[in-house]
């Protein structure tokens, strides 16, 4: 992962595609997607069984809303 002070600074690198841009998210917003329970549920010893439960599946959707869509 690469960190950049800012979003013009990230698209001087030179390894930086446009494909991306859509993901240059402040670290604030990237914490809240983080804080998802998919993220913090993954240390259980049911993990498999509780994504395919009512509440994981609830979790992959808010997971899903929460995503940077891509700019086509």
């Amino acid at each position: 992962m690469n960190l950049f002070r800012s979003e013009e600074h990230a698209t001087q690198f030179s390894g930086f595609s446009g494909d991306w841009s859509h993901t240059l998210l402040p670290v604030e917003r990237w914490a809240e997607i983080f804080s998802n329970p998919i993220f913090k549920e993954r240390g259980r010893p049911d993990y498999i069984s509780w994504l395919r439960s009512d509440v994981g599946q609830a979790a992959m959707l808010e997971l899903r809303a929460s995503m940077p869509v891509r700019n086509s």
